[in-house]
């Protein structure tokens, strides 16, 4: 069975270049002037998609830390005060989905909640995604299946029993699986990146990704000589910046240096087939002895 999906006017899977994500997630800190500047590096670099994270705050901030208050570069606030400075809204989701379809990257959104699949759904995304988080919400992965559209599911944090009942609820039909571990930024020794020979084994007819929260880039470009056809990594402007995910994130340069490498290596890779090749020929009349 081949493991291929369409996305849009993109494939992913064996034969096909490997699909990249830029996660701006909440990096822009509630800016859509940062969030423009993050499309542009990402297409600058060469990925395919952004993708963004939407939460109704009340749904997904437990009650009993609304009314915390913490120290915000916007000044002190409480906590689902500061859930919502970092949310945006129809209208900035309009500039957004407005502006990747001029710069012709893809985008789309980790929706945390019913609602929030809702909400995305008015801009048409070419796949959902969902996060490690929600991956035991069965009923937030049925809500975006149920959209006909493709869905992407991240496994950090999870059991394969996990795993298996998530992949069992939704089926095998136009999904994909990440393989990811959730500590942010994770060490190279939880990184276990032959989780994805094992994901692909379990799922012969499922692409297998890698959505990496590693500090550097060496074992992304390892996923994608393991075999990983697609990838996230979460994208910033400054690592230094505020927010949680800044520090786990590739800034632009890194960025840059990160896709010239992924297509090295798609290059390198071949197809398995021994030829001799016609740069080969010179020196093997040179060389070889016997024939």
């Amino acid at each position: 069975m081949t493991a291929t999906l369409s996305l849009g006017d993109r494939t992913i899977g064996a034969g096909h270049p490997v699909y990249v994500i830029g996660e701006i997630g909440i990096n822009h800190n509630g800016d859509v002037e940062v969030a423009k500047q993050l499309i542009d590096g990402a297409v600058q670099a060469g990925c395919d998609a952004v993708k963004f994270q939407k939460r109704t705050p009340e749904i997904c901030t437990p009650r009993d830390q609304w009314d915390k208050e913490r120290d915000t570069p916007w000044g002190r606030m409480t906590y689902i005060e500061y859930r919502h400075r970092v949310e945006f809204g129809v209208d900035e989701y309009a500039v957004i989905d407005a502006y990747c379809k001029e710069r012709g990257i893809h985008w789309t959104a980790s929706c945390w909640d019913v609602p929030s699949v809702e909400f995305i759904e008015q801009f048409g995304p070419p796949f959902y995604k969902a996060a490690s988080a929600s991956l035991t919400d069965l009923e937030l992965l049925g809500a975006m299946r149920d959209t006909g559209r493709p869905l992407m599911i991240s496994t950090g944090m999870s059991t394969m029993e996990e795993i298996e009942r998530a992949v069992a609820h939704v089926g095998t039909d136009n999904l994909a699986i990440f393989h990811s571990t959730s500590a942010y930024p994770c060490e190279v020794s939880e990184l276990n990146l032959r989780m994805i020979h094992t994901l692909g084994d379990r799922y012969p007819g499922v692409p297998i990704g890698y959505s990496g929260h590693e500090t550097g880039l060496a074992p992304t470009l390892a996923a994608v000589a393991l075999g990983a056809t697609f990838l996230e990594r979460h994208i910033t402007v400054d690592r230094a910046m505020w927010g949680s995910d800044q520090a786990a994130s590739v800034e632009m340069t890194g960025l840059l240096s990160l896709m010239r490498n992924v297509r090295d290596i798609e290059a390198a890779l071949g197809d398995g087939v021994k030829v001799v090749y016609e740069s080969e020929l010179a020196p093997r009349a040179k060389l070889r002895r016997v024939m």
